[in-house]
């Protein structure tokens, strides 16, 4: 029996929340305020401390300046609550001008957002996969040589990178030209690195492979999912399965778990401790 371990760290991934300006819901059904307000109310609840926030993109969905600032006053405050930073990458929704100045309090330029936060030994590295004016996803040459400096010097407990655009196949026929462009120079860039996970959004439906040797993690949206089982429908836009991913950091192993934002009736409810005398002395 393996002795009970306990994650060095454990980070909330979040996507594709798709806010419009004055809180106006998406396609004028879908509750994208209600629906992070409950996601990060069941991240509150959650038992777990959680070093970091990580939003993979789509954070609005018309780029709007408004949209931007809704979103940071709901997410910003629990992340003081929770005592961690939180981490923004851009998706092909966004604008990049009004993104960095509401989130970042920067210039309203086209320039790519690329960053890195450290909590307490483990990297997180956002990259930017947007292309202006487009759907689909690409990185840059002169950002690849980015990652390839920060990346150079392995983080004592290794890195999780953030990218909107996931470097997977995908079943929905219609969202492929929305793909990642280039993931054979992302994968050279990742080769004999500490990267240990990516994390991704933009399916709006959850998804896990690997890639480059690695855990891909594909979390799906707080607005709406995406219908997976009948790709001949085209896009299937579901109110339902929506979520946030807990990230749990070990030693040797990094484990992602699904939280959805609205709480099941429980069934049954076992205290902690239950079966501690099966455990080894």
């Amino acid at each position: 029996m393996p002795q009970r371990q306990e994650p060095s760290h454990v980070v909330a991934h979040l996507s594709d929340t798709h806010f419009l300006a004055g809180g106006a819901p998406m396609h004028g059904v879908v509750d994208t305020v209600g629906n992070l307000r409950r996601a990060l109310e069941r991240l509150e609840a959650s038992q777990f401390a959680i070093d970091a926030i990580v939003h993979t993109g789509d954070i609005a969905d018309a780029g709007e300046l408004d949209a931007y600032e809704r979103v940071r006053e709901l997410v910003e405050p629990v992340a003081e609550r929770l005592g961690c930073p939180v981490v923004w990458v851009a998706g092909n929704h966004d604008v990049r001008g009004p993104m960095r100045q509401a989130l970042f309090g920067l210039a309203p330029t086209d320039e790519p957002h690329d960053s890195v936060v450290e909590v307490n030994g483990l990297r997180i590295v956002a990259l930017d996969t947007s292309v202006p004016g487009a759907g689909h996803g690409f990185v840059e040459l002169s950002q690849l040589e980015w990652l390839a400096g920060v990346l150079a010097e392995p983080a004592p407990n290794g890195t999780l990178l953030a990218l909107h655009h996931p470097p997977a196949p995908t079943p929905v026929r219609v969202l492929e030209p929305f793909q990642l462009r280039n993931p054979a120079a992302l994968a050279a860039a990742l080769e004999g690195t500490d990267v240990r996970l990516l994390l991704s959004g933009h399916f709006h439906y959850p998804l896990q492979t690997v890639f480059a040797g690695r855990q891909l993690s594909v979390v799906p949206a707080t607005s709406y999912t995406v219908r997976v089982d009948a790709p001949h429908l085209g896009l299937t836009g579901l109110d339902g399965g929506q979520a946030i991913s807990l990230v749990a950091v070990y030693p040797g192993q990094v484990v992602t778990m699904l939280v959805g934002i609205d709480a099941p009736p429980a069934v049954v409810q076992l205290p902690d401790g239950t079966f501690d005398d099966l455990l080894p002395d």
